[in-house]
């Protein structure tokens, strides 16, 4: 039998309105779904499952309201195993069926849900660190410092409170560098800090030479805090060791000391670092501090200082210089000044960082209007490892106004030590 093309066309057009109609109910009982699962009240969230009951997003939805607005820990429980069994591959459905296991007393649920969570999404830091949480109370602490070494790997900006929850387990430098924290800049940065604040100098010592191992550029702040730290904790050959190995990898091979002047960037050629070895400022009323390129005496420019005021004590500028104990140095330095007014003026001074004392104090620096040579040899107490130079106002604190620049500040071994 041959049906009519005009025939065929009514039964296409037929299975076409069908297939409309079952589509146009579907999307529309799919719409009043969604409408109602992003209601706050338990009718909508209810009706919602009703209207899409294979929605894992929506039963875990509706556990969530048990959860946390009914307090209903079992309703909670049963739409939260409805969830994972309609989509098991979201941690955070596994997630909060855990934290309904826990809150029901069932412990290996609970443990069973969390492995389910991570097998889901290996990587996903929160559910890392909930895991974590969870393996530190059950006493699996090497269970949990591995996943805390997931949250780091996956999300740096916990590193920091990561790192903190893992040495209060484990407060073993070797132990979670070996074991837990990942080898990057920002990770071993986190470590550091951390020690630093712990009072743990050998141990931030091992994690800087890791940290330097990894040939990783990171922010010349961070050796400029490192450096500090050590020089506060009295070890200057760690922070020189340090500045030294840091050099090359930061770009700072510039202000590296050496034998022949120990100052740092002493002509001020180069920008002024404000950390480390080079000068290190501090914004003060009644000093004004400037790098001068239009009045120098070897050289591009020099530092000029312009002091104004009661109050100070030193011109807020200085340096830390590593030297040996016993030993005969040289300084030299070149001034000049205008229009002082006040007593005596503005002094160079090196003194020992840990005990005050001073080796080596100039004349006042303000009598001069054309370059002057500041000199002087000293030797250094035997215990004397690090000095800092400053420019201070002695007496301190009395009235001054003028200004002052320096230039070509050098500080060497003394050769003429044995000479008559």
């Amino acid at each position: 039998m041959v049906i009519p093309l005009a025939g065929r066309q009514r039964w296409t057009f037929a299975g076409l309105a069908v297939f409309l109609l079952v589509y146009v109910s579907f999307a529309a009982k799919e719409f009043a779904a969604s409408y109602y699962a992003f209601r706050p009240d338990l009718p909508s969230l209810q009706r919602a499952v009703r209207l899409s009951p294979g929605n894992a997003d929506f039963r875990h939805r509706l556990g969530r309201y048990f959860a946390f607005v009914a307090a209903d820990p079992r309703a909670a429980l049963e739409n939260y195993q409805a969830a994972v069994a309609l989509n098991p591959h979201q941690a955070r459905y596994w997630f909060d069926l855990a934290s309904a296991q826990q809150v029901v007393g069932n412990s290996a649920a609970q443990r069973d849900a969390l492995e389910r969570a991570l097998q889901a999404e290996p990587t996903a830091p929160d559910v890392a660190w909930e895991s974590a949480s969870f393996f530190l109370v059950q006493g699996d602490t090497d269970r949990a410092l591995r996943e805390f070494h997931v949250v780091m790997e996956n999300d740096p900006s916990l590193a920091s409170s990561a790192l903190q929850a893992c040495w209060r387990v484990r407060p073993d430098t070797g132990a979670l560098l070996r074991d837990i924290v990942p080898r990057r800049a920002d990770s071993l940065l986190a470590f550091l800090s951390l020690l630093e604040r712990q009072h743990e100098t050998e141990g931030a010592i091992t994690v800087w030479d890791h940290l330097l191992q990894l040939h990783q550029k990171f922010e010349n702040d961070a050796l400029f805090q490192h450096v500090r730290y050590l020089i506060e904790n009295r070890r200057p050959d760690a922070a020189l060791n340090a500045w030294e190995q840091s050099a090359s990898l930061l770009d700072l091979t510039g202000y590296l000391p050496n034998p022949d002047n120990l100052i740092v960037n002493g002509d001020f050629s180069l920008p002024i670092l404000n950390g480390g070895f080079d000068w290190i400022y501090q914004t003060q009323a009644g000093v004004h501090l400037q790098l001068d390129a239009s009045d120098f005496r070897e050289g591009q420019r020099s530092l000029s200082i312009a002091f104004e005021g009661p109050g100070i004590t030193s011109a807020g500028i200085q340096q830390w210089i590593p030297v040996r104990g016993d030993t005969a140095y040289e300084f030299t330095a070149y001034h000049k000044a205008s229009e002082f007014e006040g007593a005596g003026g503005p002094q160079i001074v090196l003194r020992d960082v840990y005990t005050g004392q001073p080796v080596f104090t100039s004349d006042p620096l303000n009598g001069a209007d054309f370059w002057k040579a500041v000199h002087g040899r000293f030797t250094t107490p035997p215990s004397t490892t690090l000095l800092i130079l400053n420019v201070e106002r002695i007496p301190p604190g009395s009235p001054i106004r003028g200004k002052l620049w320096l230039d070509d500040l050098q500080l060497s071994p003394d050769s003429d030590k044995d000479q008559p």
